[in-house]
């Protein structure tokens, strides 16, 4: 079945659905699944992929095209190697009939590419990042006209600087990440503990945080957010932190402080992340009773991100073996947390953790000491 050409309210409707869109996301692999679904549909393509530049690995690639996975190729290669290189937009109309087509593609998928247009797209340097590629018309004409060349040009024009913000925003976001994460890192190497405890509670807070129904975001605030849980050790003498025997009460209390140490160092800030970091650093040591430290929060007083990270966080030091003490065998494990739900753990946490503990065990693997 063949398409109709849009009409200009058809085609205005889409450019400003989707430019409105594109601008209000800030998730990378979400702004280029728009980029493709609106160079698709504003030039009646069949399909339509978004490639982008791999320097490091001089490539490029594709995390978002129809009808395929993720595509490798070598930089330079392809009509959109050939593309990005001139920096010239490529218009065919028998994709067979040029040398530079990889019919290996259509013969491993079964899919016949004909008629393909390809668009470079620029940063606000004028410099190129990447590339759309849309593939097989769909209208009567059957090969892509000067007015698609334009029409996917203008689309192109717009996402490339609108990705690029988006680029650098989550460039950002993982800079802070690594930040975090190397800062939770200090706090537990300090008393004794391995990098990879702070990592692995920050998945295992992921993934109780989505079995427990959170978004996506929130999830990924709390992973990214929780390896700072223990920040305030870097405040406890080594004297007390790791002392071999029995601490008095008084070394113990100061042990206990290490909770209001990190929510003070990090309550200030107007960053999300490091306010949410703030919450975990003061209440992952709160208990669903009210037995715990350092407020005696109890139940739904406590932060729900302080109540996941306290699951996570006694799994994990139940769980790894160390120098001064071994590992608990998961029977033992699990018998402490039947024991502790609704005590020391939320019990709608508790059971989250028993029915994702397969994904559990799988990332305790991943990262074993």
């Amino acid at each position: 079945m063949y398409k109709n050409e849009l009409s200009p309210e058809d085609l205005l409707r889409i450019i400003f659905d989707y430019t409105a869109k594109i601008a209000s996301e800030r998730k990378l692999n979400e702004v280029l699944v728009l980029m493709a679904n609106m160079g698709r549909e504003m030039i009646l393509s069949d399909r339509c992929t978004v490639w982008l530049i791999d320097l490091p690995n001089h490539e490029l690639y594709t995390t978002v095209a129809h009808g395929v996975d993720e595509i490798r190729i070598p930089y330079g290669t392809g009509f959109v190697g050939s593309a990005i290189i001139s920096g010239e937009p490529i218009i065919i109309d028998d994709a067979y009939g040029d040398p530079r087509h990889n019919s290996e593609n259509d013969r491993k998928t079964g899919y016949h590419t004909k008629s393909i247009i390809t668009v470079p797209f620029r940063n606000n340097d004028g410099e190129i990042i990447g590339a759309y590629q849309a593939i097989n018309k769909l209208t009567a004409i059957g090969h892509f006209t000067a007015m698609d060349l334009d029409l996917l040009s203008l689309a192109a024009s717009y996402a490339g600087k609108s990705l690029e913000s988006v680029m650098l925003h989550q460039e950002i976001i993982d800079t802070q990440r690594e930040i975090i994460s190397a800062m939770g890192e200090i706090g537990e190497i300090r008393s004794k503990e391995t990098g990879n405890h702070v990592r692995r509670v920050a998945e295992y807070s992921y993934i109780l945080a989505l079995g427990l129904g959170l978004g996506t975001s929130q999830a990924e605030l709390l992973r990214t957010a929780s390896p700072m849980h223990d920040i305030g050790k870097v405040a406890i003498p080594d004297a007390v932190l790791n002392k071999p025997g029995k601490l008095t009460a008084e070394e113990y209390d100061l042990i206990k402080s290490h909770t209001d140490i990190g929510h003070h160092l990090l309550r200030g800030s107007r960053r999300e992340l490091l306010r949410t970091a703030s919450i975990v650093a003061e209440q992952h040591h709160e208990k669903w009773d009210g037995s715990g430290y350092p407020l005696g929060r109890k139940g739904e007083e406590i932060h729900i991100f302080g109540r996941i990270t306290a699951v996570a966080d006694v799994f994990d030091a139940l769980s790894a073996e160390r120098v001064y003490k071994a590992a608990w065998p998961l029977e033992k494990i699990e018998s402490l947390f039947r024991k502790e739900r609704g005590h020391h753990f939320d019990p709608a946490v508790v059971d989250v953790f028993f029915a994702e503990l397969p994904k559990l065990l799988k990332v305790r693997q991943q990262l074993t000491d």
